[in-house]
């Protein structure tokens, strides 16, 4: 399993290496927030806090992590070799996932060593804003669509794989019924939808053709 020890930005381990050196290990709460609402939103909901748990539990540093911010040559050793045997520590109290919230009402808090905070904000950012973001979207689309199906088809368009899937979860947490991406069915257990497009149909001799050639394998749609 590949961990996201190097998923931060670099003045997050120039910081580190201050805390470290300078021997600031007070506990610190970092609380994550929306100050004021997007345009013609009155609240968002909550996702992403699944993923993010998992990177967090997992977060190690391994050789190939260390040696290359070695490489950089702005890291001590004593500062290199502490974080060979980083583990998170702290605490994370967070809204559960499809929680509506509002402006200045925190969704999120670490508290830990100030370091052990510091070092994950970029990944909580990154983990919580686009979950967030598209479960909020949603939710403003399943209730427009009022009792009608909305399912997630955009895989396609996503910026790329990890979006995609960690995407349709949190269309899902946002109220859609289903989603197109079969890895995110398998990755998350989410209900998968899909019968053809209109490349099936152009292999075909018309478009009649193509449904009834099609009926007869799948008979149910």
């Amino acid at each position: 399993m590949s961990s996201s020890a190097l998923f931060a930005d670099l003045y997050e381990f120039t910081m580190l290496r201050a805390y470290f050196e300078l021997g600031m290990n007070a506990q610190a709460t970092f609380s994550l927030f929306v100050r004021n609402m997007p345009p013609q939103r009155n609240f968002l909901i909550a996702a992403g806090l699944n993923d993010l748990l998992h990177e967090i539990e997992h977060l190690r540093f391994e050789p190939r992590h260390i040696d290359y911010l070695g490489s950089l040559k702005i890291f001590s050793q004593p500062f290199l070799d502490w974080l060979a045997d980083f583990r998170f520590s702290g605490d994370i109290y967070a809204m559960r996932e499809g929680t509506p919230f509002f402006q200045n009402e925190p969704i999120l808090e670490v508290i830990a060593p100030i370091a052990e905070a510091q070092l994950i904000e970029t990944l909580v950012l990154n983990q919580i804003g686009l979950q967030t973001i598209l479960a909020s979207k949603a939710a403003r689309v399943v209730a427009a669509a009022r009792g009608a199906s909305v399912v997630d088809f955009g895989a396609r368009r996503a910026h790329g794989v990890d979006a995609a899937t960690k995407g349709a979860r949190a269309f899902y947490i946002g109220g859609v019924e289903s989603t197109s991406n079969v890895a995110a069915g398998q990755a998350y257990g989410l209900p998968v939808t899909g019968t053809m497009a209109h490349s099936f149909v152009e292999a075909c001799a018309s478009e009649m053709d193509a449904f009834q050639s099609f009926s007869e394998v799948f008979p149910e749609t």
